[in-house]
């Protein structure tokens, strides 16, 4: 998974593709310096039920 996230801290868009992330940027006329794309933990947890 990875994260898209402006330049003031805000998650704008989240999406396993990561140039899915940067076509969001490009469709909000985010530029490349006011933004930053991390990729997240992709961790799941099971219980004991």
């Amino acid at each position: 998974m990875y994260g898209l996230y402006d330049k003031e801290g805000i998650l704008r868009f989240v999406d396993s593709d990561k140039d899915a992330c940067i076509a969001y940027a490009e469709l909000f006329e985010l530029g490349s310096t006011n933004y930053c794309l991390m990729e997240l933990e992709n961790e799941t947890k099971k219980s004991k039920g």
